[in-house]
């Protein structure tokens, strides 16, 4: 396998890839914006819609788990194209979809192509570049994963308002094929195949406790947190969970293989990953809600707020990934934090009066935070295992990245909806004579300012881990792949 690797063209390789996974994030993030309308024209809830976004995400971190199996079973060739199949089918069936129903089966679709291909991505940058120079292959990654959503909530808002919804899925249909095309041309192996025994037990647990755990958080705001059905399903997402993990932790041939978490630099790169991508995620969701709801902007103009932050984060991305090869993941990660805890806070006492231009700086200041975080953290966490873990660990920060981002959202959402009915309740007692839309829309902004005080804790704690993370070099040449060196003797740990 050793000459093989080192003769491949590493520049097209990524480039079809990277032109996929565009496509896949460009998809997860482009009906962010379109939210508010779709509720209108489906006649949804804010707690329903969401799912559109949530069931993506919940496919996602289903399916990622199954990705280590996958990547031993299957070519890289075969997972990609199967990917973009997915893709493919799921944006058709969008772009037709009669009802809520069928545009959340087309999304759940799409979301099983999307699965596949972050992790698939992130192990062939590991296999195919040394551990000094996988900070910057992952910035280069990182700015067009981040260029996407950087531009769709703008596009989006353009092609709503000039055409219709269903035009963003019309449009994305021909670039998907497009991409199968160069796949079926350009795109090599850069692994070796086996035949792993699929653990189906496994699969089970985990779709079983995911999916409950989800499901619980996201009704919460409806049915309240003190709800049987709502603590029934928290319940037994965790057992199922903890089922789920017991089994993995015994297992000849785990599904997800959890030894990664016995490297103390994963672990904490994790845990900060997690919470930051929470904070990321329910920004996401809960801005457009504020600017459209509660303040009449335009699709257009929501996505126009969005853009020049998104913008300078996935410009900042390559300087990042350059910078985390020279000083490390922990001095980034604490410059991030700091950032995105100024941005958190600054939207904690949201107003009908607060300027756009305001929100548009604030956004700015959020979006620098993140370019310090969101690659590097997690090439931190994969440098830091040995060569045999690293499509588990790939598996594994990808799987809590997608659960982290769909817990965020049900969470904030949940949040949002309760503390809005409980200060409406308070507006009401309070004897302010208003009538029921200004009610309504002073109770929704006072509920989106409660619900980004929880993202403020969220990054706290990240911040508080960060400072006990290690320094650069702990585990770091853990990582290193051996045939990239010409050296014969496998990198052992510690």
């Amino acid at each position: 396998m050793d000459q093989p690797t080192q003769q491949i063209n590493k520049g097209l390789l990524l480039f079809v890839m990277l032109l996929g996974s565009f496509l896949s994030v460009l998809n997860q993030t482009i009906l962010n914006v379109a939210l508010p309308d779709l509720m209108k024209q489906f006649e949804v809830s804010a707690s329903t819609v969401q799912w559109l976004s949530t069931g993506f995400m919940l496919v996602n971190g289903i399916l990622i788990p199954v990705t280590a199996f996958l990547m031993k079973r299957f070519t890289t060739r075969q997972l990609f194209i199967s990917s973009m199949l997915f893709l493919l089918i799921g944006t058709l069936i969008n772009a037709i979809a009669p009802s809520f129903t069928f545009l959340l089966i087309g999304r759940m679709i799409q979301a099983a192509g999307a699965g596949i291909i972050m992790p698939l991505l992130m192990m062939v940058v590991l296999a195919v570049y040394p551990v000094e120079n996988r900070g910057t292959a992952m910035g280069t990654l990182g700015l067009v994963i981040i260029f996407a959503p950087a531009i769709g909530p703008t596009l989006a808002g353009f092609i709503i308002e000039q055409l219709s919804w269903r035009w963003l899925f019309i449009g994305m249909f021909p670039l998907v094929a497009i991409v199968i095309a160069l796949a079926l041309k350009f795109l090599v192996n850069v692994s070796e195949t086996s035949k792993p025994k699929l653990d189906i037990s496994s699969i089970i647990l985990s779709t079983a406790g995911f999916g409950a755990l989800l499901y619980g958080f996201s009704i919460a705001g409806d049915k309240g947190w003190g709800s049987t059905v709502v603590l029934a399903c928290l319940a037994g997402g965790v057992l199922f969970l903890f089922l789920f993990c017991r089994r993995q932790l015994t297992s000849k041939d785990p599904l997800l293989n959890l030894q990664v978490f016995g490297d103390r630099m994963f672990t904490m790169t994790t845990i900060v990953n997690v919470l930051v991508t929470m904070v990321m995620y329910a920004d996401m969701i809960l801005l457009p809600i504020y600017l459209q709801s509660s303040r009449g902007y335009t699709v257009l103009e929501t996505g126009l707020l969005l853009l020049p932050g998104a913008l300078i984060n996935a410009l900042m991305s390559p300087v990042s990934g350059r910078l985390f090869d020279k000083f490390g993941v922990k001095p980034l990660a604490m410059i991030g934090l700091v950032f995105i805890i100024v941005a958190s806070w600054g939207v904690t006492d949201l107003s009908e009066t607060t300027s756009y231009r305001y929100l548009m700086i604030r956004t700015i200041i959020l979006r620098i935070g993140m370019s310090f975080i969101s690659m590097p953290i997690t090439t931190a966490g994969l440098n830091a295992l040995p060569k045999h873990l690293h499509s588990h660990g790939s598996a594994v920060s990808n799987t809590v990245r997608q659960v982290a981002g769909s817990i965020g959202i049900a969470l904030v959402v949940t949040i949002m909806t309760s503390r809005a009915k409980s200060h409406a309740t308070e507006l009401i007692h309070s004897g302010h004579m208003q009538s029921k839309s200004q009610l309504m829309m002073e109770s929704s902004i006072l509920g989106t300012s409660d619900a980004y005080i929880f993202t403020v804790i969220l990054v706290i704690i990240a911040f508080l881990v960060t400072l006990l993370m290690p320094r650069k070099g702990a585990t770091k040449q853990e990582g290193t792949l051996a045939e990239q060196e010409g050296n014969t003797k496998p990198a052992r740990e510690g």
